[in-house]
């Protein structure tokens, strides 16, 4: 306990020295600190928000902004970079030699090379490759891709309520699905796992869709002269970071799932193939379940690796936190409370990843008696 205790004390010993000597070397030049400056108007616009922003509203409003821009990104680049790389990682063990084969060439080629640059090739992808936005590819008149972005139809009216009945959905297929595994491992009678939790998504999302009034109305896109107008669009810079955070921490996480296939014994297995499973029921019955206890804790770095990494942002031009952040320094030259924001953005995302992550890794550790 002395030493610990003496060791707190150093440590906040050397917090309170960095603390003053930071602002005793900035009173001595002249240089204004504090975080007052949250409540001045920011003066400039926002290419991409959630929410209503507009450069009257201050500082605080802007860096709010690219705030909800990192989470966004970050949510979605977690999404579909799991689903990416566990098909990947299951890839890898397929029969067929072709699809073992493109995932090994997936891995190598994506996690070798820095994702700057990747970031840079899929945004070169976005603004020079594709069709001007007079000229956008269309799918059937409801898509379309251009150097403007994607766009796609969007209802206007209705949309958190059915977002709110997805979200119990979501909740019931789990306790859904929960129950089918107990009843499995008490009794062996494996239930559906899959149209029943589907079949309750789609049953709450138009419960929200009924509550919200029946709203039919949608925005759909249409192609003018100069540009493609209405629906939802989203932007190439958003585009190209959340392609490029995607595949790229894909490769790794394919790999993280790959091992933790690996983990599982032969025997295991060969006890499945005994029981008459076939593959498919052998690896989501029996190998993906033990190989979770493995997967989870190198996963959760991998989400942490991609929130970090869209700080990378600034290249491709979205606003996130910090390229918000950046222009406010140049703007009010507070640059130690704008780095200060930045840290405790980063620092409040990663340990609620973390927070949850661990909650499901102890759910699906073992349990002795």
């Amino acid at each position: 306990m002395i030493y610990q205790v003496v060791a707190l004390a150093l440590l906040g010993l050397g917090l309170w020295y960095l603390a003053h000597n930071t602002q005793a070397n900035m009173q001595a030049r002249g240089i204004q600190s504090g975080f007052d400056f949250l409540g001045a108007s920011a003066g400039f616009d926002i290419g991409e928000t959630l929410i209503a922003y507009d450069p009257s509203q201050s500082y605080g409003q802007a860096i709010w902004v690219g705030v909800l821009n990192t989470v966004k990104v970050a949510l979605a680049g977690i999404v579909f970079t799991t689903i990416l790389g566990v098909a990947l990682g299951v890839g890898r063990f397929s029969r067929n030699a072709l699809v073992r084969g493109l995932c090994y060439g997936y891995v190598e080629a994506f996690r070798n090379v820095p994702l700057l640059l990747q970031l840079l090739m899929w945004y070169l992808v976005f603004i020079e490759l594709l069709p001007a936005s007079n000229e956008a590819m269309s799918a059937g008149g409801l898509l379309f891709l251009s150097k403007g972005g994607l766009s796609f139809p969007w209802p206007t009216a209705g949309v958190g309520h059915v977002l709110g009945g997805l979200a119990v959905g979501v909740i019931a297929g789990v306790l859904w699905r929960r129950r089918v595994q107990k009843r499995f491992e008490a009794t062996g009678q494996d239930g559906d796992r899959f149209w029943a939790p589907l079949a309750m998504l789609l049953v709450f999302a138009v419960v929200g869709w009924v509550v919200a009034g029946m709203p039919r109305e949608w925005s759909i896109p249409e192609q003018l002269p100069f540009m493609v107008d209405g629906g939802l669009a989203l932007t190439p810079e958003f585009l190209a970071l959340l392609i490029g955070l995607t595949t790229y921490t894909a490769s790794f996480v394919a790999e993280v799932v790959r091992g933790g296939i690996q983990s599982v014994s032969r025997g295991q297995d060969e006890a499945a193939s005994a029981l008459g499973l076939n593959p498919r029921q052998k690896m989501k019955l029996v190998v993906l379940p033990q190989a979770m206890r493995v997967i989870i804790p190198p996963l959760t770095n991998q989400y942490l690796n991609l929130t970090k990494n869209s700080s990378l942002a600034v290249v491709v031009g979205y606003p996130d936190v910090v390229s918000i952040a950046n222009t406010t320094i140049n703007q009010s030259g507070r640059a130690v409370e704008c780095i200060a924001i930045i840290m405790l953005v980063y620092l409040s995302t990663s340990l609620t990843t973390s927070l949850v992550m661990n909650w499901y890794n102890r759910r699906m550790a073992i349990r002795e008696r």
